[in-house]
């Protein structure tokens, strides 16, 4: 727990000290919809296929703390340093950073108990994170498109 509970202060920190680049409207919407997405995921993993889960084995007030401080908060710091007509090597490392960063941290939360495997190999969420960032991406351009279209 109190790996968690660090995490998600330095995450929060991060998120609400750095020097914004998005606007509060994307900030909002991005989170709405990583958070969505999140637990229609976890539902399904979790608690239909039983594949993972957070800390004990169903529901617990504890797995708040992944869905309202640590994963929005990550999802400001993604979308707010997205390097978006930079050129396709830099966006492909950036990305490449996100997602090892998300492996090595997810691999921390299962040693410490955090997270736990059932049926759910690392190497699964290796292959499924490169979707997920992606997934994001696209909906913040989406919400950006919106916006756009929006205030003319």
């Amino acid at each position: 727990m109190i790996f968690t509970l660090i995490s998600a202060f330095i995450f929060i920190v991060i998120a609400y000290f750095i020097h914004k680049r998005i606007s509060y409207m994307e900030m909002y919407t991005a989170v709405l919809f990583s958070a969505v997405f999140q637990l229609i995921v976890d539902i399904l993993l979790e608690f239909k296929y039983e594949l993972y889960g957070y800390f004990d084995k169903g529901v617990d007030y504890q797995t708040f703390i992944f869905i309202l401080m640590i994963y929005p908060s990550l999802t400001v710091i993604f979308l707010n340093y997205l390097p978006l007509g930079r050129g396709k090597i830099i966006f492909i490392l950036y990305m490449l950073g996100w997602i090892i960063f998300a492996i090595i941290y997810e691999y921390f939360a299962v040693q410490v108990g955090a997270f736990y495997y059932v049926n759910w190999k690392l190497w699964y969420s290796a292959i499924i994170y490169p979707f997920v960032y992606l997934l994001i991406v696209l909906n913040f351009l989406f919400i950006r498109k919106l916006i756009a279209v929006n205030t003319k």
